[in-house]
């Protein structure tokens, strides 16, 4: 396996290595927790392996999530590049996103308390806050970078409207999305203005949660919990639909002696140097399947073939359920409307 190049992630420095880890489902989401040195094994082998950036929430769990990547990095913390997220708060069982600065610096305090840690790499605000101007959030994370707390500056599901705010307040080195071929609607408005601005593109879910390792057959691996069972995609109505896309990459896949879920990944980053994408798995396996994605080269030829089968597919069904917040609504109020309490 040819070593993991590095890229580099915004115009503010930042280095990464060129495929992260995603590590939610480890501890949340996709069914029960998994055995904690299970896990810790897996982060290990993926350091060892040259995936050194890895992404993770407070929500995640939630709060487990933290703890778990805090374990795993006893003695090597300066051998990875950390990120990890605010603003979906979990108090008393109620999921509240929140902007307001005295929680931005609470969230902040805690997550380095549970990742013991003494700095983060790169903090995403998770979800944006629409009652809360994003200028007066971005001030209070200006403050704890200036405090050594935070080295850089993400947003996650974030309008381009919010990102140009955002970066007004303090550079943003990094906009996490979900991006991938059944997911396209960032490639309207959100990519090219992180373009422009010099914002790095962290691309989450690149598999379609994992829809492009096993087609419309992933239903049945799913675990009870497993938060997937609910997306609209995964209904059965649009799922038989979607797997028609899964059938055409496989053929492509096939033809180029790689695995479905390989192709997928390539396509990702055959969308360009500044884009990283952070798949998730709890795998051995599947983690050194999708590390051979770095070695899938795609032609011209192919990505117009892969551009023209998403183009016929159509896939059926929203990413998300209506209840969740996206970048879709994320803009906020103007900073002259806040009154600070």
């Amino acid at each position: 396996m040819a070593a993991v190049k590095k890229i580099k992630l915004g115009s503010q420095g930042l280095e990464v290595s060129a495929q992260g880890l995603g590590c939610m489902g480890m501890s949340s989401f996709y069914g029960p927790p998994k055995s904690e040195s299970d896990m810790i094994a897996l982060i290990h082998h993926a350091i060892d392996s040259g995936v050194t950036f890895l992404d993770t929430s407070d929500i995640y769990g939630p709060y487990t999530n933290e703890i778990l990547l805090g374990k795993a990095l006893k003695g090597i913390r300066d051998r990875v590049q950390l990120a990890t997220k605010f603003g979906i708060s979990f108090a008393n069982e109620k999921r509240e996103i929140r902007g307001d600065p005295a929680y931005v610096r609470a969230a902040c305090e805690s997550s380095l308390k549970r990742l013991d840690i003494d700095c983060i790499d790169l903090y995403y605000q998770h979800r944006v806050d629409t009652r809360v101007p994003i200028e007066i959030t971005m001030g209070e994370v200006k403050k704890l970078v200036e405090e050594g707390k935070i080295k850089y500056v993400g947003l996650s599901e974030a309008s381009a409207s919010t990102i140009r705010r955002a970066h007004a307040v303090h550079p943003i080195t990094a906009v996490q999305l979900e991006w991938s071929l059944w997911t396209r609607d960032v490639e309207e408005e959100i990519v090219p203005t992180c373009r422009e601005l010099g914002i790095g593109i962290v691309a989450y879910s690149p598999l379609g949660r994992g829809f492009f390792s096993l087609g419309s057959k992933l239903i049945e691996t799913l675990a009870d919990g497993d938060f997937r069972k609910f997306l609209p995609r995964f209904q059965p109505e649009n799922l038989e639909h979607n797997a028609k896309l899964f059938d055409r990459v496989t053929e492509i896949a096939e033809r180029k002696g790689c695995s479905p879920s390989q192709l997928a990944l390539s396509w990702v980053h055959h969308q360009g140097d500044d884009v990283c994408p952070i798949p998730g798995t709890t795998k051995l396996d599947n983690f050194n399947q999708n590390l051979g994605a770095l070695s899938v080269k795609l032609t011209q030829e192919e990505m117009a073939e892969l551009e023209s089968i998403v183009a016929s597919v159509n896939v059926k069904g929203d990413r998300y359920s209506a209840d969740i917040s996206t970048w879709k609504d994320s803009d906020t109020p103007p900073p002259s409307s806040w009154k600070s309490a």
